[in-house]
């Protein structure tokens, strides 16, 4: 089962561009990692102040497999070996964990209430369109 680390990252004010500079020139080693399937970096728009850290791993093993692998340790270890004058990016860490239950992705052709799509109505051949829908006759 899919498995999603987010680390939220308390930012402080006037550090979010610190923090995604750094995330930009971070070694990218998580890429070749056993399991791994997605990172993303969220900037918060509102409701927060906080950063979210979005990972997607094949299953949660591959996760705990990282962190405590050498990579993990060497490219989380070059926060802590900044000089002194250097401003922190973050200044608090939580991690949030989630098995993947349900995904959706877009779906082919025409939207819904879109030019060539049914108004307000699901698209033929979806779930829920008139090919898609058991007992549904066309």
């Amino acid at each position: 089962m899919a498995f999603v680390a987010i680390n939220v990252l308390t930012v402080p004010e006037g550090s979010g561009s610190t923090l995604e500079d750094r995330f930009a020139r971070r070694a990218g080693s998580v890429e070749r990692a056993a399991g791994f399937e997605r990172f993303e970096l969220l900037r918060p728009v509102e409701g927060t102040d906080a950063y979210l850290v979005y990972t997607r791993w094949a299953s949660r093993s591959d996760f705990e497999a990282w962190t405590t692998s050498q990579s993990f340790a060497g490219g989380h270890g070059q926060a802590s070996a900044r000089a002194d004058s250097e401003r922190r990016a973050a200044t608090g860490s939580t991690i949030w964990s989630f098995e993947l239950v349900q995904v959706a992705d877009p779906v082919a052709g025409p939207v819904a209430g879109t030019a060539g799509g049914p108004a307000g109505g699901p698209v033929a051949g979806t779930a829920g369109g008139p090919a898609g829908r058991p007992g549904h006759e066309s």
